[in-house]
Formats: structure tokens, C-alpha cells, sequence
């Protein structure tokens, strides 16, 4: 088993704000900052990770520095999220929603994905699904296998 922790909370589940990704960027910073995330995660990407940052207004250096420091509740998180984001509004939700969701990997990633878990190509075809199924991939590997 490892000691680091691969993040299997889909970036397709919303928290009590309604916000897309942030459950599991929670996980991710909160693992970051415990030294305990799996060594092929970032922290902090600029994926989804960025996306939640831009899409509601939020200061990258103290949505970490806040994780670091008080080590959130994902309730705490989001109160901390509602305090300080900008942008915290219906559109702005709906609005990053819609590019979480919408959002494509490139064919070459979505082969090797589906490759490395043993489907055909095909479907799914989505990044949300895309990357459940290399987490749970790569969660089996590290945990179980």
C-alpha cells in the first residue's frame, strides 16, 4: 500500500455551493498540504484547478496558504470559498459548470486513458469520466494490486 493518496472524488461532483470540481480540489490541497497526494497529481494544476480559480475569482496564494494553515473541513473550505471568491454568483456557477463538463481531452490522452484501463476507443469521451477512470486506475494500482 502507498502513503500517498490517489483523489477519487469526481471532478463532476458539486458540494453544497453547487460548484463542479470543488470537492475534489478540496481533496487535493488538503492531501498537498499534508504531503500525502499521489506524486502523479497536482496540488494545485492548471486544469480543472485553475478553472475553478478563474471561473469564480479566487486568489491562488490564499486559497492555499488557507488549506495549509486551518487544514478545512470541506465546509470550512467552501465558507472560505464564499468569503473571498469574486465571481461567486448563479452565472458564474453555471458558466464554469458548463466548461468543467464540456471540457475534452485531446484524442492522444483519450486513447492512452482508455488504453491504460482496458477499454477499446471509444467511450467515454468526456475529461470528467476520462479522468474517473484513470483515478480509479491509478487507485487500484497503488492500493490494491
Amino acid at each position: 500500500m502507498s502513503n500517498k493518496i490517489v483523489p477519487t472524488i469526481s471532478s463532476g461532483t458539486p458540494g453544497p455551493l453547487g460548484v463542479l470540481h470543488l470537492p475534489r480540489f478540496w481533496q487535493k490541497l488538503s492531501l498537498g498540504a499534508a504531503g500525502k497526494l499521489a506524486e502523479d497529481y497536482p496540488a494545485c494544476g492548471q486544469g480543472y484547478d485553475q478553472m475553478v480559480l478563474d471561473g469564480l475569482g479566487l486568489d491562488k496564494q490564499a486559497l492555499l496558504d488557507f488549506v495549509a494553515e486551518k487544514k478545512p473541513t470541506y465546509i470550512q473550505f467552501e465558507k472560505f470559498v464564499s468569503e473571498n471568491a469574486t465571481k461567486l454568483n448563479q452565472t458564474a456557477v453555471s458558466q464554469l459548470n458548463a466548461a468543467i463538463t464540456g471540457y475534452q481531452h485531446t484524442d492522444e490522452t483519450r486513447q492512452s486513458i482508455l488504453s491504460s484501463v482496458g477499454l477499446p476507443d471509444g467511450n467515454p469521451t468526456d475529461a470528467v469520466n476520462l479522468n474517473n477512470l484513470d483515478d480509479w486506475q491509478g487507485f487500484h494500482a497503488a492500493e490494491i494490486a
